[in-house]
């Protein structure tokens, strides 16, 4: 029992969105909850669920329950940021995420900011673009991040080393400064 209490505590959750709906019957109105929880331990893991429910205690609990069961990892560049920039979708939804320098904090709204706090990524900058419905912005929130590469994945799939990898990236870089200047 002990243990289990150890383990749950080292996860962290954010209640993102709590939705209260009503079903209209013969004496009235039966009001029901949904609620939308983020979970994470703050080292990389993070999963989100939905859950419902007559109280809006049980339905967090639900909620809670079903993020657990649908937790991701993500690969974080020194343990505080992405790798690279990606974009996701759902639905309507889209966000951009953008890899930041140390410093630049969490700049991102509502939903996706609760993300980002429950992986423990530190800096990052994100945008919303289409659909503002929470459901929407933190699926295409995990879509964005399920398509994040680190560079050893990278390196391991096209059969070469992470630091050959790393002397292609620096080579285009210096090969694209020095093209803007010749054109400046």
């Amino acid at each position: 029992m002990r243990e289990r209490e150890e383990r749950e505590s080292e996860f962290i959750d954010r209640l993102v969105h709590i939705n209260r709906v009503a079903k209209v019957v013969k004496g009235g109105r039966r009001f029901g909850f949904a609620a939308l929880v983020v979970i994470g331990d703050q080292k990389g893991r993070v999963g989100f669920g939905h859950g419902k429910a007559r109280e809006v205690p049980e339905a967090v609990r639900k909620a809670s329950d079903a993020a657990k069961r649908n937790m991701i990892r993500v690969r974080l560049k020194d343990g505080r940021t992405l790798h690279h920039d990606v974009t996701g979708r759902w639905g309507a939804g889209r966000v951009l995420l953008r890899a930041a320098p140390a410093g630049t904090g969490i700049i991102a709204g509502g939903p996706m900011r609760a993300v980002f706090e429950a992986l423990g990524i530190q800096d990052i900058v994100a945008k919303s673009m289409g659909s503002s419905n929470p459901y929407n912005m933190v699926r295409a929130t995990f879509d964005a991040l399920s398509r994040e590469d680190d560079p050893r994945s990278v390196a391991a799939r096209r059969g070469i080393k992470v630091s050959q990898l790393q002397a292609r990236r620096k080579e285009t870089a210096s090969t694209a400064e020095a093209d803007e200047t010749e054109s400046a």
